[in-house]
């Protein structure tokens, strides 16, 4: 069992990567170390057979004593209101999040009210974050590597997303790039050498 670190001040984490590159089990090995009172913050939504499945599969990975608050458009809402009932609350994912609130707009929807739309969800989750007690891990994806999507509502999601995850990193005390499962620490605040030192010591093959 991995052992938990106590009393540490609270942490805002951000975690980025790629499809498929480990993000969100990083990010829950991450929270176990860091809180018994965790809530799960879903901003997928079930909008066919496939993702509905993927959903599921993802619920199950999770600890049983973890609360899931499903929360597409409003988590900055939800970290507000929840970060003085739990040590960690965990989004997962930003991209989604990001998604949900452009796509609530409809197609057309124009750059400037693009921004209007998404940027004031992320200055309410860092405060949400700055006034509550909880520690929070943001897992992102990074849209800026691949091709430039051939039409306008693609272009503004990426460069929303871009700036959305900037403004997370420039506050974040640690921010981990992964790679085919490998984390990368890119920001580092002295808590994953803490999180390394418990590892070790819990490694006596009941893990």
């Amino acid at each position: 069992m991995t052992r938990m670190i106590e009393n540490r001040k609270k942490q805002l984490i951000l975690i980025l990567g790629g499809a498929r590159s480990g993000k969100s089990r990083f990010a829950q090995e991450l929270a176990r170390t860091m809180g018994r009172r965790v809530i799960f913050l879903a901003t997928a939504e079930a909008e066919d057979e496939e993702m509905r499945r993927r959903i599921e599969e993802h619920r199950k990975s999770r600890p049983q004593g973890w609360r899931t608050i499903e929360a597409p458009t409003k988590a900055a809402q939800v970290v507000g209101k929840e970060s003085r009932r739990a040590d960690l609350i965990l989004l997962d994912c930003l991209a989604l999040l990001m998604s949900n609130l452009l796509l609530a707009e409809g197609e057309e929807i124009e750059e400037q009210a693009a921004e209007a739309r998404v940027l004031p969800e992320i200055e309410g989750l860092l405060r949400a974050f700055a006034t509550g007690r909880a520690s929070l891990i943001v897992v992102s994806n990074e849209v800026g590597m691949g091709v430039v999507p051939p039409y306008p509502l693609g272009r503004a999601y990426r460069d929303l997303l871009g700036k959305a995850n900037q403004s997370l990193a420039q506050a974040a005390d640690q921010v981990y790039w992964m790679i085919a499962g490998l984390p990368v620490e890119i920001k580092a605040s002295g808590l994953s050498k803490v999180i390394k030192q418990s590892s070790k010591g819990d490694s006596d093959g009941q893990d």
